[in-house]
């Protein structure tokens, strides 16, 4: 059976992330989405651990469940902190979980070392030789993979504190390492350029920062077995056996796509930051520098090779906005014609990869049916996004003039 899975996922304690998040947000909108299966996020953190484990029934092969029997796995994401070659590192990890005895002991592990109830993310100055070696020492059957790899802050591969290649960062320990997460602005085709990657599965998870489904599940891994069990899991990420591929956003939509300065409204690619020698042409500091560049810095292929199964789209709440020109994606209007939209097709991913346009038609403006087919086929125009913005999606003539409609469902 084919799943579709979101691990890297955070709860209403973790810094930067939206404080109203439940278990039940989180379950209702990955139904509306399409997702099939949850990391719970932050699990060490005492307060979110214990609506874990109140709210969800675990089960022997260590999938938690809702009474409406949605199913969820123990995940999290640490921050690590130390020095190694000579530099600062700053390296974010998803840590995968097979059942909450293992919790508890990880749980007792990180106690000893710091604190826990400050942030669902919280830091740790271990290096992440030193953070296999622990984990593996609790449970053969935890899962490290690199968060959001690229990211310029906090990614393995990122320009700011990351490292050259996954071995340079675990060295020995990097035969433990089996995949790691493209994030949100790269995808499949860009890692498959660097030949050192290709020992390593590519996974894709959204680390929403709250459970909306603008942002829950933009990003996802694809998996297909006969049962949802952990160590099926765990099996597909290690082996690419039960592995399908993922569901990947626009890599121009990332917030560190290309190069740039937000406080100075530049953005550059790779060409024109390499004339600047990587400085600001309107305030002479050094900017910050994106995941194409650094793809461009270390990919040794001119094309990319052993590309998996890949499906690129933006989330649909996206698409709402950019047509009507509307900002909040919690403005009245979005929600009604999300909904409708839902209402109609069942759920998010659906509407995104596969109902046809003439159905489309019959309930959206045909613009939006069009924008969607566009999306579908990653034939939008998108304003990359830089140091920390989103990328724009640039629409034209697609806009949908809303005078001319009397009510967004009007279809």
């Amino acid at each position: 059976m084919e799943l579709i899975g979101d691990f890297h996922i955070h709860g209403r304690y973790a810094q930067a992330c939206s404080k109203t998040t439940t278990i039940e947000d989180l379950e209702r909108n990955a139904r509306v989405k399409g997702l099939n299966v949850l990391g719970t996020g932050d699990a060490q953190h005492p307060l979110w651990n214990k609506e874990i484990t109140s709210k969800l029934t675990e089960d022997e092969s260590g999938i938690l469940w809702t009474k409406n029997k949605f199913p969820f796995i123990w995940t999290t994401e640490i921050s690590l902190m130390y020095s190694q070659g000579g530099k600062g590192r700053r390296i974010h990890h998803v840590v995968l979980l097979p059942n909450k005895e293992v919790v508890d002991q990880f749980i007792q592990v990180l106690l000893k070392k710091g604190r826990i109830d400050y942030d669902g993310r919280p830091i740790f100055g271990w290096s992440s030789i030193e953070f296999i070696d622990i984990l593996r020492s609790i449970s053969e059957d935890i899962e490290v993979i690199p968060a959001h790899a690229w990211t310029s802050f906090f990614g393995i591969l990122g320009s700011k504190s990351g490292f050259d290649s996954v071995e340079e960062c675990f060295e020995e320990k990097s035969k433990y390492i089996h995949a790691i997460e493209t994030g949100i602005s790269s995808d499949i085709e860009m890692n498959r350029r660097i030949s050192k990657l290709d020992r390593y599965n590519l996974v894709s998870f959204s680390d929403p920062h709250s459970s909306h489904p603008s942002r829950l599940g933009r990003e996802a891994t694809i998996f297909d077995f006969n049962k949802l069990t952990y160590k099926n899991i765990i099996k597909a990420i290690r082996t690419r056996d039960g592995l399908k591929g993922t569901i990947e956003a626009n890599p121009e939509y990332g917030k560190y796509h290309v190069d740039g300065h937000r406080n100075c409204n530049i953005s550059l690619n790779y060409q024109e930051t390499k004339k600047l020698k990587g400085i600001c042409p309107k305030c002479n500091k050094q900017l910050t520098i994106g995941v194409e560049y650094r793809i461009e810095e270390l990919a040794d292929r001119k094309e990319p090779k052993n590309l998996q199964y890949s499906r690129k789209v933006l989330p649909l709440h996206e698409l709402l906005t950019a047509s009507y020109g509307i900002k909040s994606f919690t403005s009245k209007k979005i929600q009604e014609l999300y909904n409708h939209l839902i209402k109609n097709f069942e759920n998010e991913y659906n509407i995104l990869l596969n109902v046809p346009e003439e159905k489309l038609n019959k309930i959206v403006h045909p613009k939006l049916a069009k924008i969607i087919i566009l999306n579908r086929e990653n034939k939008l125009k998108i304003k990359p996004g830089h140091d920390g913005v989103y990328g724009e999606l640039i629409l034209g003539d697609l806009k949908i003039d809303e005078k001319l409609q009397k009510s967004l469902t009007d279809f």
